[in-house]
């Protein structure tokens, strides 16, 4: 159907050369007609060659696609100031700009940053502008990694992937560009982590060692979070999934030999608000002699789904002077990290500073702060705070015989079957499933089709957590009963 005259000559039965028929192959590749496959078995080696082969023969080079678009700092020729839309041409002669899209530790050389050059060239040793962060870092030496072993070269060109030494600040998804040519390449994005567990070394010896290894591993995954709970001093750990901590605790044990113990998976809760509340005053006065605090503010929250947090300044008058409104801004987003139902960050809300009272000696960035933040959290409590839970796209591949079975127990995880289809001689189900009740789902899974399902999940969104099982969560969270709603 692609190429009229080679299918006339096979017809015909004439000779057809293997280079004729690669050279369609490609074009009908570029054309999004076909999809070459490959067989093989990397473990075993078989198929390899071909398949390194057959990306060099038949996937599109740097030219045959559109050049790069990115973003330039606004200047002269901007407009409001904004920045403005640029193209970075597959040319060695373009001013340089690549992309950082992995980072690993090396025994022997430390870090190394991979990426990719779209446009111009860099010399090992050559200075170039983390545009992402906007700090200028050195590359030290560039390495070519050929799986087992390496080679250092001297320069690299458009369309080239190495590994860069000596780029401490860089990290994944960071634009690598020309000092005096920055641009800004597309961002990746990467989802929160949505599974906590705490962590904990099981001898003294490991203390330091599992602060270096967690260090090291963070680098390398921007989806792997570590933070120290003020409340107990331990150190918890999140993630993707249950999944993808075991492997990074069994990461540490191998590539680090720290042994370390670790808690039950807890799930990321949210919270945010459904209802408005309107001029809620949040007061910090201290005068007792000399040097005092006076802030006053007033402010209205709402809902703002999907907008994390907007902050928003409607003073007039400048009953707030403008240079404590960013303290009040700050003070708001510090109270949005505890939630007032359960402790839980708050998101989706829009706090708007409406109103306010300052004392021309005593009112300071500390008081507006701690006004804002005592605002903030009446608010909360007024606006009808809810619990959200992160819900799970969950595809389970099964057996027609096990279909009533996958379903029904999907069904007591307060799961959603939305569509079944047809795959090969299985079923795919597809659900939307809480990720507090996915937890021991693969062992289930095994038990209740005698192995023959497998599943994969992925984070989805978040939704609101039904009442009672809210109350539970609050209850264990804070060892209180909740308050009964208005």
């Amino acid at each position: 159907d692609y190429d009229e005259q080679l299918m006339e000559d096979y017809l015909e039965e004439k000779e057809i050369e293997a280079d004729r028929l690669r050279e369609d192959i490609r074009k009908a590749t570029l054309d999004i007609s076909i999809f070459p496959v490959m067989c093989g078995s990397s473990f075993k080696n078989k198929g390899v060659q071909p398949l390194l082969d057959a990306v060099v023969a038949y996937l599109p080079s740097p030219l045959d696609v559109p050049p790069m678009e990115g973003l330039e700092p606004a200047g002269k020729g901007s407009e409001n100031g904004s920045e403005v839309t640029a193209v970075r041409e597959a040319s060695d002669e373009a001013p340089f700009s690549a992309l950082a899209f992995k980072v690993m530790s090396d025994p022997f050389v430390g870090k190394l940053t991979y990426f990719r050059v779209y446009s111009g060239s860099i010399d090992a040793g050559g200075r170039i502008l983390n545009a992402s962060s906007g700090r200028t870092e050195r590359v030290g030496r560039i390495l070519q990694m050929h799986a087992n072993h390496r080679e250092e070269e001297e320069t690299l060109y458009a369309g080239d992937i190495a590994a860069g030494v000596g780029l401490k600040q860089t990290s994944t998804g960071d634009t690598l560009c020309a000092p005096d040519a920055p641009i800004r390449l597309e961002n990746i994005t990467f989802p929160e982590p949505v599974v906590h567990v705490s962590i904990e070394p099981k001898t003294k010896a490991d203390q330091e060692k599992m602060g270096v290894a967690l260090g090291r591993l963070g680098e390398e995954d921007p989806t792997f979070h570590i933070r120290t709970d003020e409340e107990t001093g331990q150190t918890v750990i999140s993630g993707m999934g249950e999944l993808h901590l075991e492997v990074i605790v069994d990461r540490m044990k191998r590539e680090f030999n720290v042994e370390a113990g670790v808690g039950r998976p807890q799930v990321a809760y949210r919270e945010t608000v459904r209802g408005e509340a309107r001029k809620v005053e949040g007061k910090f006065i201290r005068q007792t002699g000399g040097s005092g605090q006076y802030g006053v503010v007033y402010i209205d929250m709402e809902p703002a789904p999907g907008e994390g947090f907007e902050f928003v300044n409607k003073i007039k008058g400048g009953s707030v002077p403008s240079e404590f409104i960013p303290a009040v801004g700050k003070g708001v987003e510090e109270a949005l990290e505890s939630g007032v139902k359960a402790g839980f960050p708050m998101v989706d809300v829009k706090v708007t500073l409406t109103d306010g009272k300052y004392h021309d000696t005593d009112s300071s960035e500390i008081a507006f702060k701690v006004a804002g933040s005592m605002a903030c959290k009446e608010a909360a409590r007024r606006a009808k705070p809810v619990l959200l839970e992160p819900i799970m796209a969950v595809e389970v591949t099964t057996p027609e015989d096990y279909v009533g079975t996958v379903i029904g127990d999907l069904s007591s995880r307060r799961g959603r079957v939305e569509t079944q289809e047809p795959r090969g001689n299985a079923i795919a189900v597809q659900a939307s499933v809480p990720l507090s009740s996915m937890f021991g789902y693969a062992t289930d899974l095994r038990s209740n089709t005698q192995g023959r399902a497998n599943y994969s999940m992925q984070f989805d969104r978040y939704e609101e957590v039904p009442g009672s099982i809210a109350a539970e969560i609050v209850e264990h969270r804070t060892g209180e009963p909740p308050a009964a709603a208005a």
